[in-house]
């Protein structure tokens, strides 16, 4: 090679350094990319939904005045029932408040045939259901009981007719308000009957 030719091929390779150092100059001009935090694009504020249109209450119509109920107490036709009750008999007399006036009776010897039955409970309790049905019809629904034993010098107790009566009036429907246990007794001794060598047998 001549010394011309040598100068054109250094000419040559001389653009071509050139270029490769502007490249890698570029390369390591190029900026770091730099993470970008996107920012959500802010949402307009929503709005409240719309109420209905509010219709006026239509007025509800006056409530009736509310009656109260006032209590009346059940009126009640009250009789007295006179049970005298001994070992022998019993003997059922109803009358009216004052006892002035009778209004029915009965007794246990008008129900047995035999003596010694006239004192017993069933004696007792047929007298009672006759009394009680009397009064039904004259619309009684009330009793007041007095139970009555011999008492004085004799027996203090009631037989034992007395309580057949009261259960048998409460089983038939007739409200018994009180039983009162009205025995005479005495304050003082009273000389028993006999005279003084007492009842001879």
């Amino acid at each position: 090679m001549t010394g011309k030719d040598e100068k054109k091929a250094e000419k040559a390779e001389e653009p071509k350094k050139h270029v490769k150092k502007e490249e890698h100059e570029a390369k390591e001009a190029k900026p770091v990319h730099e993470h970008k935090t996107e920012v959500a694009p802010e949402k307009a504020p929503e709005k409240p939904p719309e109420k209905a249109e509010e219709k006026p209450a239509e007025a509800a119509p006056p409530a009736a005045p509310v009656e109260e109920k006032k209590f009346v107490p059940r009126k009640h036709k009250i009789a007295v029932l006179h049970v005298y009750s001994s070992k022998n008999d019993t003997i059922i007399t109803a009358t009216d408040m004052s006892g002035a006036e009778t209004l029915a009776w009965a007794s246990g010897g008008m129900v047995v045939k035999a003596h010694r039955e006239e004192g017993r409970p069933y004696a007792a309790m047929q007298a009672a259901s006759r009394v009680v049905t009397s009064l039904k019809d004259k619309g009684i629904t009330l009793v007041h009981v007095k139970i009555r034993a011999p008492g004085g010098v004799g027996m203090k107790t009631p037989g034992a007719g007395a309580q057949a009566v009261v259960r048998t009036v409460a089983r038939t429907g007739i409200r018994i308000g009180r039983i009162e246990d009205v025995t005479p007794l005495p304050t003082d001794s009273m000389k028993r009957k006999g005279g003084r060598r007492g009842r001879r047998v």
